[in-house]
């Protein structure tokens, strides 16, 4: 007999004569009820969404950061509860459902799934999450899929009584796609909060005398002052950490102040550092 690996229904599989009895007690385990995967594999997060799906007898429609992982939004860990819009208020471990209002345009399929469209996944992520915690898993998804701050402004236009539209306001005004890490969207963040002026992200800088350009996680283009996230492959790794060096040399000779943020800087240390820089700078300016 071949192995089912794709999640399936258990009672569908024994009424089809796929599948006896002591066949899937003895080869598979349940994932969620009536509801079956191999014993022993590790489950990806497609996988537990299609998983709930059948679970939900083929009518939930998948929504939140589980949406957002299948549009491809990075730093979304496969083991978070499968997120399902669902009138059952009473899932079993390991999902949530959400009785929402959604309209037929909000969704779309990806393959054979139901998924809330980006825009309507960015509205729930949003307006649902903690501040920080919506601001970066909006920055990941509008990098993975391209949507942009008024696309997800208009799905809240449609949805007027909605819960958290105050909270999804104050995330939209600090969303940018330029984060390439949820460190980087903590960063950023961190400077805002700060009082320092919003940081622009990804700003490109061209060596005059080579083909090279870099780009900085974030600065102050008009003043020349950058601020970046070390993480612990450029400490690690010789290759990387021998590129870096280059890179900051070309940077200095240049003319710009690189900050360099570790994992252990407080929040105040990094913007007592940044503030310095800057009035540093401005300094030195005619």
């Amino acid at each position: 007999m071949t192995d089912i690996e794709s999640p399936f229904v258990g009672s569908e599989a024994i009424a089809t004569g796929v599948l006896r009895s002591h066949q899937l007690r003895a080869r598979y385990r349940s994932v969620f009820p009536d509801v079956y995967a191999l014993k022993g594999a590790e489950l990806t997060l497609h996988q537990r969404a299609r998983a709930a799906w059948l679970w939900s007898h083929r009518k939930g429609v998948l929504m939140g950061l589980t949406a957002a992982g299948l549009h491809g939004a990075k730093w979304i860990d496969d083991g978070l509860p499968v997120e399902l819009v669902a009138s059952n208020a009473r899932p079993p471990r390991g999902m949530r459902t959400h009785d929402f209002r959604i309209h037929p345009e909000e969704r779309m399929m990806l393959g054979d799934l139901p998924v809330t469209i980006p825009q309507r996944t960015a509205f729930d992520i949003g307006r649902r999450h903690p501040t920080r915690s919506a601001v970066a898993r909006m920055d990941a998804l509008l990098r993975a899929t391209g949507i942009s701050l008024e696309d997800v402004a208009a799905i809240a236009a449609q949805h007027p009584g909605a819960r958290g539209l105050r909270q999804l306001e104050a995330v939209l005004a600090l969303v940018d796609a330029g984060a390439q890490s949820p460190r980087e969207s903590w960063l950023r963040l961190t400077l805002i909060e700060g009082g320092l002026p919003r940081p622009q992200t990804q700003i490109p800088v061209r060596c005059p005398d080579s083909f090279t350009t870099y780009y900085l996680d974030m600065g102050w283009e008009d003043m020349m002052v950058a601020v970046e996230y070390d993480g612990e492959h450029h400490r690690t790794d010789r290759w990387q950490y021998e590129k870096d060096n280059r890179r900051r040399e070309d940077l200095e000779r240049l003319g710009w102040i690189v900050i360099r943020v570790l994992a252990g800087n407080t929040s105040d240390d990094i913007v007592r550092r940044v503030r310095d820089a800057l009035v540093r700078r401005a300094s030195s300016l005619p």
